[in-house]
């Protein structure tokens, strides 16, 4: 158990414990994975060939003793029971709730009672077969994750924007907030069409006091009512006083966004803050909002937002963060950069290079990093470019950490000029792509990724 060996209720016989991250595994365990069907039940029917959504960081081990309570497992590191069955008895360790249709039709089958046991003669040794074969290829999948940009346009109304290195206002006389739609109508659009996640970042949000922004909080809880996978909100989450000098801490402001409906907080310029501090003492604070919310709701609910840009220099030794020698030298003739973490929607520059960044916030918390690229923002580029690598963006560097690192990592750019979504690849497991993106497009990008030594998996 959590706080060490303690007995439960001894309903179910066998044991609890950590995923063991000694040898470089991911924890908590984040993202669709496959179950591996031990016995034939309607509850489960049709889902040996789905993925379903897991987060957590403990898990019940299978065992001969509690092998008549096992109706699947999954594979993370290793065999966990993912369901069980007894009786009348049911229990998932996956979200049906945020599984999508998958999940959807398994709460159906629950509520209209139809989830008895249907084994027939044979049944079993074909399950076994299927299992064999499952277990083979059990393993988180790559995610698509619609990304929307959402603020208040000149009329005070809530919408989806996008820009061009972050400037989301029309070229033209009027200069108006680029209207892409409402956030609620695209989140169900985008989740109808096959989005695994979808994420709010309320990009102006470092301006005001988001429990007074109710548009934004009524946008989570009218689209958790039609969308049916985990949801992810950023934008001005810290300690706050609003106009009366009343204070509410940065898990007040959480906890109103999880009651709203979402699922994970993303935190992007208090999370720099906070890494500063950290790599300037040595010491965690432990009153961050980084520290405060992923103690409190567990690392898998908090993704950091890392919002980089290019900085040339000459030299290696000129900066003390991490550089890289670029193909095309910069406007002075520099052939090396470093890449500068901003804060205030990517107004102002720190004295912090991405690579730090992810390191120390891991350090501090974080279960997810969603790495930004400024220079690549609206470019229609990537963070590949058109040429593969065209912006030199230091995605192995980051990525790796010189190791495998102990958060899951998005990486979110541009792919297509002009649009709104946005997302390529690569991470531990997941890959990140523009759901417009072609199929050809999409298999160049998961074969340049598997080409450099990242783990993927069926797309």
């Amino acid at each position: 158990m959590e706080k060490g060996n303690v007995e439960g209720l001894g309903i179910i016989p066998g044991t609890v414990g950590r995923f063991d991250s000694s040898q470089g595994l991911r924890v908590p365990h984040i993202g669709w994975n496959r179950l591996i069907v031990k016995k034939s039940s309607n509850l489960l029917r049709g889902i040996e060939e789905q993925h379903l959504y897991f987060v957590h960081s403990y898990r019940a081990i299978p065992s001969d003793e509690n092998k008549e309570w096992v109706l699947a497992t999954c594979n993370y590191g290793g065999e966990f029971i993912a369901a069980i069955k007894k009786g009348n008895v049911h229990a998932v360790q996956f979200h049906p709730e945020k599984s999508g249709d998958a999940g959807l039709g398994l709460i159906q089958r629950f509520l209209h009672k139809s989830s008895a046991s249907v084994i027939k003669e044979g049944d079993e040794e074909e399950k076994e077969e299927v299992s064999q074969n499952l277990w083979k290829r059990s393993m988180l999948a790559k995610r698509v994750i619609a990304c929307l940009d959402v603020r208040a346009n000149d009329q005070g109304d809530l919408v989806v924007t996008k820009g061009d290195q972050y400037d989301v206002r029309e070229q033209t006389n009027e200069r108006g907030v680029r209207n892409l739609g409402k956030p609620v109508d695209l989140a169900s659009r985008y989740y109808e069409e096959g989005a695994d996640e979808i994420t709010f970042l309320n990009i102006t949000g470092f301006r005001d006091f988001p429990l007074g922004d109710m548009p934004m909080l009524e946008v989570l809880r009218r689209t958790s009512e039609k969308v049916f996978v985990p949801l992810t909100v950023g934008g001005g989450i810290r300690d706050f006083k609003d106009r009366n000098g009343v204070y509410y801490s940065s898990l007040d402001v959480a906890a109103e966004y999880f009651r709203s409906g979402a699922d994970k907080i993303s935190i992007g310029s208090d999370a720099v803050y906070a890494a500063e501090q950290f790599r300037e003492t040595g010491v965690k604070s432990g009153r961050s909002s980084l520290e405060q919310i992923s103690e409190v709701y567990g690392n898998q609910a908090v993704v950091v937002s890392i919002d980089p840009r290019r900085v040339y220099v000459r030299n290696p030794d000129d900066v003390p963060f991490k550089t890289i020698k670029v193909e095309k030298p910069g406007p002075n003739g520099e052939e090396y950069a470093w890449y500068q973490c901003t804060v205030n929607g990517g107004r102002e520059g720190r004295n912090i290079g991405a690579f730090e960044l992810a390191q120390a916030v891991e350090m501090l918390g974080a279960g997810e990093i969603l790495l930004n690229c400024i220079d690549c923002d609206g470019m229609g580029i990537c963070f590949f470019g058109s040429n593969w690598y065209d912006y030199e963006f230091p995605v192995h560097e980051v990525l790796f950490l010189k190791r495998k690192p102990m958060s899951q990592i998005i990486l979110y750019c541009s792919l297509i000029k002009g649009a709104h979504w946005f997302s390529i690849p690569c991470v531990f497991l997941f890959i990140v792509l523009y759901l417009s993106i072609t199929k050809r497009r999409a298999q160049a990008v998961l074969n340049a990724m598997e080409s450099a030594g990242h783990n993927t998996t069926c797309f």
